[in-house]
């Protein structure tokens, strides 16, 4: 069987391309797309050649890829996959739109429906300056959005990271999904019993993840706090920040696993549809004190791997830090709820007896 493996861009290193990342490990023959490549700024490929669109010969597109939005749809649509016999797209946006033969069947793992389609304000709010051309971009959109809907109805089958996103999908795509908890390596993470004297961060700095309240509520408590990532937030979030919170910027893949397994806790303030982070801290050992809504939910046990706080206030996380405090942490047994529950041999038993059924059904 022929496969292809398709991503948005891989432009970046987060949550959605570490998935990617473990397809292409578990599928070392398969063809990999995408419509810009940047190899210094996203997952590790070795060797593998990465088949990009007519948009990475664009001057300064693989930079300001953001900006390439309009031109996405048609850069997929022009890709020529008629050859492979299963696609499967790693998407939050535009690599649902390949194209295939009619015997072949797609499968898209959707991290989420098009965001700054469908979410447009909380778009502009992370990108402050695009507000000034709001207008503008709204006109765009409301075309691309029906764009959008037309391709959604490509992929044969969808895999959702959530319930959330499940129901996400249903309601704007009118696409029932399947969901599957999403894995990490956990091979990639260290586990350590003995924790240092911080707090740990870890996420791009932009506005939805809420690092703001981390930074106030640290600045509270005085503690140490280790921020790695970086992002168009940083500058501002560095100028509110007293002298036991330090940032890092962006970090080798082996020193964020020390500073994970290290960690006193990861503090996650973000409102995730998933979020590998809470998981990758357990996987090291580590609990993890999160706003109490979203992804969380399916992958944290409060009171054993980590804790919730109500509302995404500094006030609500200081209450959760201070609970979390109190608590005798099971390092071992914070390790071994992630490997058993989000390992990749527990993720890809779902996935290949999806893709078995799908497959039977030509």
């Amino acid at each position: 069987m022929k496969i292809a493996l398709v991503h948005d861009y891989l432009t970046q290193k987060g949550g959605a391309e570490r998935v990617f990342e473990l397809l292409c490990k578990r599928y070392p023959e398969a063809d990999i797309f995408t419509s810009l490549y940047n190899p210094q700024q996203t997952i590790d490929l070795g060797e593998r050649l990465v088949n990009t669109t007519f948009l990475q010969k664009i001057p300064g597109a693989v930079k300001y890829f953001r900006l390439m939005a309009p031109l996405y749809f048609p850069a997929f649509r022009s890709l020529d996959l008629q050859d492979y016999d299963l696609i499967i797209s790693s998407s939050t946006s535009f690599a649902k739109a390949v194209r295939k033969n009619p015997q072949a069947r797609h499968i898209c793992f959707c991290h989420n429906i098009t965001r700054f389609l469908w979410d447009t304000e909380t778009y502009l709010r992370e990108y402050g300056d695009y507000r000034y051309f709001a207008p503008l971009i709204e006109q765009v959109f409301h075309v691309m959005r029906k764009v959008d809907l037309t391709y959604s109805q490509e992929p044969d089958l969808y895999i959702a990271n959530s319930s959330i996103v499940a129901r996400r999908i249903q309601s704007t795509y009118g696409k029932k999904a399947i969901v599957i908890n999403y894995p990490i390596d956990t091979d990639k993470f260290i586990f350590a019993d003995q924790k240092d004297d911080y707090y740990l961060a870890s996420a791009r700095m932009i506005s939805y993840k809420r690092l703001d309240i981390i930074v106030e509520a640290f600045n509270w408590l005085g503690w140490p706090l280790l921020i790695s990532g970086d992002g168009p937030e940083r500058e501002r979030l560095k100028s509110k920040a007293l002298g036991n919170i330090e940032f890092l910027g962006h970090v080798t893949d082996a020193k964020r696993t020390q500073l994970f397994s290290k960690a006193q806790s990861i503090i996650v303030a973000a409102l995730e549809d998933y979020g590998l982070v809470p998981v990758e801290a357990n996987a090291s050992g580590t609990p993890v004190i999160a706003y109490g809504a979203g992804g969380v939910l399916d992958t944290q046990i409060p009171g054993k791997t980590g804790v919730f706080f109500n509302r995404q206030t500094p006030e609500s996380l200081l209450a959760g830090l201070l609970e979390a405090k109190e608590i005798y942490w099971d390092y071992t047994n914070i390790r071994n709820h992630a490997v058993k529950n989000f390992s990749e041999n527990a993720f890809f038993s779902k996935v290949e007896q999806i893709i078995d059924q799908a497959c039977s059904v030509h």
